[in-house]
């Protein structure tokens, strides 16, 4: 299934997205369910979620600029995994990675986004004033999207805690980043985070063999592979999860493949009017213009 969250009269609607992702059939959530989009469709029971799909309406069709994204409110900060792809990590040693380059294969670098940075897979991106940040740049990621929660997941069981899989753009303040020496302030401000434009159930997508490409104003920056990934799926879950119970709903951003702005020579940042379109093979993509 493809569950995703429209915008009707000021409204959030959860439905079944079909394969082609141009109508929905609308799930008769109650009012107090819908408001969390897809995160109220995890937390409801299996008889319950039963009952949604196959009560679901006919399908309609509906405009892009009507999905907002599948967690309009997040139960807490999004987790985010940093230099997971080895070229990745190469590219930014100089930088960013500089004090971990030569211990790349240990242990993954996580920190989180606030809720607050989430927007929508073709929201308009708002640019901070110059004097706050002027080295904006752009990360395509696979998320992974947690329904059975746990403490201490192991790896061999971890695939049984996911839910699915959505896109995430990982907006990045790369000066705010270098400047605190901890990420977390250059990666949560407002709109860092746009997110869709639905959720692919586990059953319907693998997330651990897909490609992970990205365009900055039509120019392919990005393209990796999940089969890249330094560290699994498997071990992702397995490390956010040690000593931290993860709940239904918890997001996991996996990392990103290399062609960031940071990574170029010489670097290549945001500015108003430039779109970045990001798209995994076989779940979707999003599109966002930075303003």
């Amino acid at each position: 299934m493809r569950i995703g969250v429209i915008e009707k009269n000021g409204r959030p609607l959860v439905g079944l997205i079909d394969e082609a992702g141009q109508s929905i059939q609308i799930l008769p959530l109650a009012q107090e369910h819908a408001e969390r989009g897809v995160l109220g469709f995890i937390e409801a029971s299996s008889e319950e979620r039963r009952a949604w799909v196959e009560g679901a309406e006919k399908k309609v069709p509906f405009k892009k600029s009507e999905l907002v994204a599948p967690f309009p409110v997040l139960r807490r900060n999004v987790f985010c995994v940093g230099r997971n792809y080895h070229e990745h990590a190469k590219e930014l040693s100089g930088s960013v990675f500089k004090s971990a380059a030569k211990d790349v294969l240990s242990w993954p670098i996580v920190f989180t986004k606030v809720p607050e940075s989430v927007v929508g897979p073709y929201a308009d991106v708002r640019l901070p004033d110059a004097s706050i940040s002027s080295q904006i740049d752009y990360e395509a990621e696979l998320a992974i999207v947690i329904g059975r929660g746990g403490k201490n997941i192991q790896r061999g069981d971890a695939l049984k805690h996911v839910f699915g899989y959505t896109v995430v753009k990982d907006v990045t303040a790369r000066d705010v980043q270098m400047r605190h020496a901890q990420w977390d302030l250059g990666k949560s401000f407002d709109d860092f985070c746009p997110m869709g434009p639905w959720v692919a159930t586990a059953d319907a997508f693998d997330g651990t063999n897909t490609r992970v490409r990205c365009w900055v104003n039509g120019e392919l920056r990005q393209d990796g592979h999940t089969r890249d990934l330094i560290f699994s799926i498997p071990e992702l879950i397995e490390t956010c999860s040690r000593g931290i119970t993860l709940y239904p709903g918890d997001i996991i951003a996996t990392g990103t493949p290399a062609g960031v702005g940071m990574g170029q020579t010489p670097p290549v940042f945001l500015g108003a009017g430039d779109q970045v379109r990001i798209e995994i093979e076989g779940l979707g993509e999003i599109e966002n213009r930075f303003v």
